[in-house]
């Protein structure tokens, strides 16, 4: 990289059913909590990244026009990113290379969702080409459901073993959770609990699958001059990874995702990571289903393929675990769509920066953030670290 661009502060919004404020009031909650944690004035930020699902799920066309109050933007370069569940990523990317261009000093990223006002399975269950795809998909959980078969057949153990290891790694979210003050779903669970909860669509059961939520979350960005200047520990980004695949569910390989490989080689080969496991101390992996979660491990190297639910069983991903995964409940436990890949940036940022709280992971340095999103079909991940 030609100069060092670090997160400066985060923010965010206690997620869930947030009745209490209107889109705007959300919005200026994070923005508010950010410009606090990173004792910036809002006349000093340069420009804002914005972003929520598409505007199908909004109900109104360019939202972060009529948010600009709320993001802070009025009389400055305003940018909307939207690439379904990838959006947090996609903004966090982008306010990078608003930096790293050398154009902006400082650049808020901010993402938002309200998704007790929308219709999320809706838009979702209309995303698919209408003639192939759309009958198949049954919302987010249809299509995932049809991704957590392909992968528990090609796993070297019987289907009920990988079953107990989903209900393991959600117990973990929703324990993790408990810590988490922003969080959603804040509940103590058992493996049976997950077990004998509903089934939505198998092999995907009720407390596999994430909530729906209200939130937002601000991240500052900025150039290294300009972080020099701030005290304490900063998150300096190493490396970062974006790729997408095929649109065409049918057409790729859904339990050895490609795109989700590419995006994190990219980024290990920026940060100069060669053996994750080892050189990472903590990951927030967009999980907003358990199964998924198994795959993301083996995409991102921290395990060998098909062996994830033995790392799981072996508790390597638990809180005290050799790479605690999700500290934060992770998207399992708070799903604000178009805010929550920038929650794993911004949680991650916090775990290096030592300003976690109870979620904290003791001398966590270098930390993965990752987010995946359009209709099953990009992948992206910012790696982070407390030194420059």
């Amino acid at each position: 990289m030609a100069q060092g661009i670090a997160i400066v502060g985060v923010g965010q919004t206690r997620y869930g059913n947030r009745h209490d404020v209107n889109y705007v009031e959300l919005v200026r909650e994070a923005v508010t909590a950010c410009l606090a944690d990173s004792g910036v004035e809002l006349d000093e930020i340069d420009a804002v990244v914005s972003g929520s699902m598409p505007a199908s799920m909004e109900g109104i066309e360019a939202p972060e026009l009529w948010l600009s109050e709320g993001l802070g933007a009025v009389d400055k370069p305003l940018m909307r990113v939207a690439t379904c569940g990838s959006t947090g990523m996609s903004i966090a990317h982008s306010a990078y290379y608003h930096v790293a261009s050398g154009v902006h000093d400082l650049v808020l990223a901010v993402g938002f969702e309200k998704m007790y006002q929308s219709d999320p399975q809706g838009a979702m269950s209309t995303v698919g080409d209408p003639i192939f795809m759309r009958a198949f998909l049954a919302g987010a959980p249809g299509i995932i459901a049809l991704q957590s078969r392909e992968y528990m057949a090609r796993c070297p153990v019987p289907a009920e073993r990988i079953r107990e290891a989903a209900a393991r790694i959600s117990v973990r979210n929703h324990t993790a959770a408990l810590k988490n003050p922003y969080a959603h779903i804040q509940r103590d669970i058992t493996v049976e609990d997950v077990l004998r909860s509903r089934v939505v669509c198998e092999p995907l059961h009720l407390l596999d699958i994430c909530p729906s939520s209200d939130g937002a979350c601000a991240v500052l960005f900025a150039t290294e001059k300009r972080a020099k200047q701030f005290s304490g520990d900063l998150a300096w980004v190493k490396g970062l990874g974006y790729a997408g695949d095929e649109y065409w569910i049918a057409d790729k390989d859904l339990a050895r995702w490609q795109s989700a490989i590419v995006a994190a080689q990219r980024a290990y080969e920026m940060a100069g990571i060669s053996d994750p496991l080892k050189e990472l101390d903590v990951a927030e992996v967009y999980n907003p289903f358990t199964f998924q979660e198994m795959i993301f491990y083996e995409c991102f190297r921290f395990c060998p393929e098909g062996m994830a639910y033995q790392f799981v069983e072996d508790g390597v991903f638990d809180a005290d675990g050799e790479l605690p995964c999700d500290p934060s409940g992770g998207v399992l436990c708070s799903n604000a769509i178009g805010a929550t890949a920038l929650v794993r940036v911004g949680e991650a940022a916090l775990q290096v920066m030592g300003k976690a709280g109870d979620r904290q992971v003791p001398r966590a340095k270098t930390a993965l953030s990752h987010g995946w999103g359009g209709a099953v079909q990009f992948n992206g991940v910012m790696i982070l670290s407390n030194t420059l």
